[in-house]
């Protein structure tokens, strides 16, 4: 019997504990999932007899030291700043950690302390990362394999709303934090390289650079560059590709209307909204436009971005209601972010028979034998539902399969690691097409390459 000590049960767990407790008995696993809400993961394994649900402070050392001294393998769902307290708990009660977060730099810290231990700390093993990680590294030792050279790497993946599902004018509904959507590219610029020369986007120019990707069978999206492309040259051992840049999708138009908002200042989460509380949303965008005693807010926010009556973004902007006359559920002075995150969340929110779907597409072009050779990889992932949304599963399932493995013995690695190994990503890939996810590769007759510049 081994034993599994999930900590969270919230929407991206549905997936994993789906496949844990389908699997419990056939691989004799006894499965424990706690959350703060002991309800919610109690019917999270309603139906499995090897499994229980309770409610406990996963947070609090105490609460937890029990049920971590009890478990072979702890699969932590808590938000990634609180992944290394369980950590090091783990190095403590000698036991097996996975995450679907970033590695983080006190992670790193512990990584010689568990190889010491004989432990195993598997992070990025969700979606983004991870199927990334998986996908990209396949093909790029295939590559390596046949003696080709990297010359271009581009990434992307979008949570989005699934085509059945979209019904409004941004192609767009929240499928996962919507903070972290009101926030996204803040804090530095976007970094990649291109050709050889180091680029750099500031956060006020971010949604006006994007690349237009069309995947067949599913239209054209747009990518806008993430954070910090670079730090993958190392991660892939690409250290001298000329072009590597990774990003994040939308559907083509978003980032354009976006762009309004951070253009007038609604997404800047740095101070509070004085009076905020008593405003209605048509005070809210006031507030960020010159004082006209005659014109209306939208003449006036038409002016000051030079938007025409008739531009399909104004059409969005209205579909919003950031026009109205009406407030927005808060109770105390707040953000602007806030106050706009208030607002998107009453229109982008899923209706209850809406499904999400995961768009990620790579392109890579390599040279080999003196010619250049194109690869586009793309996977389209749609949810079952709102428990099993593609998200839940594109996160979920290879964090299962990847618990699954450890627990089974077939990873011989310790120290804290990401999947891009082949004797983790093959199985985990193989695996997760029983579940439809799996990436289409497509060889492109006449590869597309960068001017210098």
């Amino acid at each position: 019997m081994k034993n599994i000590f999930v900590i969270g049960a919230g929407l991206s767990a549905s997936s994993l504990l789906r496949y844990l407790t389908e699997n419990a008995s056939l691989e004799n696993w006894q499965i424990k999932v706690c959350d703060r809400d002991g309800e919610l993961a109690q019917s999270k394994v309603d139906d499995c007899e090897n499994a229980m649900g309770f409610e406990l402070d996963a947070l609090n050392p105490d609460a937890r030291k029990p049920y971590m001294e009890w478990a072979d393998l702890v699969i932590s769902m808590l938000p990634a700043r609180f992944h290394i307290e369980i950590a090091k708990d783990c190095l403590k009660f000698n036991t097996n950690l996975i995450t679907p977060s970033y590695v983080s730099k006190e992670m790193k810290e512990l990584d010689e302390a568990a190889k010491a231990a004989g432990l195993l700390f598997m992070n990025e093993i969700g979606v983004d990362p991870g199927l990334d990680h998986m996908s990209a590294k396949k093909i790029l030792d295939e590559i390596e394999e046949m003696g080709g050279t990297m010359h271009i790497f581009e990434s992307f993946t979008g949570g989005l709303i699934a085509p059945e599902s979209d019904n409004n004018p941004w192609n767009y509904k929240f499928t996962w934090n919507p903070r972290n959507v009101v926030l996204a590219g803040q804090g530095s610029a976007a970094k990649f390289i291109q050709e050889g020369q180091y680029k750099y986007i500031p956060y006020n120019k971010l949604f006006r650079r994007t690349e237009v990707i069309e995947i067949e069978g599913y239209g054209k999206f747009e990518g806008y560059a993430n954070r910090d492309s670079l730090k993958y040259r190392d991660v892939y051992n690409l250290q001298n590709i000329p072009t590597i840049y990774r990003g994040t999708l939308r559907r083509k138009g978003f980032s354009k209307s976006w762009n309004v908002f951070i253009e007038i200042g609604a997404t800047d989460d740095s101070y509070i909204l004085e009076g905020s509380k008593d405003m209605t949303k048509r005070d809210f965008i006031n507030s960020f436009l010159p004082y006209n005693p005659t014109d209306s807010v939208e003449l006036k926010l038409r002016h000051y971005l030079k938007i025409d009556q008739d531009d399909p973004i104004f059409e969005k902007l209205v579909w919003l209601g950031i026009f109205d006359k009406d407030r927005v559920d808060i109770s105390e002075d707040v953000t602007p972010a806030q106050f706009l995150q208030k607002i998107l969340e009453e229109k982008w929110q899923l209706d209850p028979d809406d499904k999400d779907m995961i768009v990620m597409w790579h392109k890579l072009v390599y040279k080999i034998n003196g010619d250049f050779k194109e690869i586009n990889s793309h996977m389209i992932a749609i949810g079952e539902d709102q428990t099993y949304t593609a998200m839940s599963n594109t996160v979920g399932l290879p964090l299962a399969i990847c618990a699954k493995m450890m627990l089974n013995g077939t990873i011989a690695l310790t120290g804290v690691q990401i999947p891009i190994k082949k004797e983790i990503y093959n199985p985990i890939l193989t695996e997760l097409e029983n579940y439809g996810i799996n990436f289409q590769e497509k060889n492109i007759e006449q590869p597309v390459l960068y001017a210098e510049g």
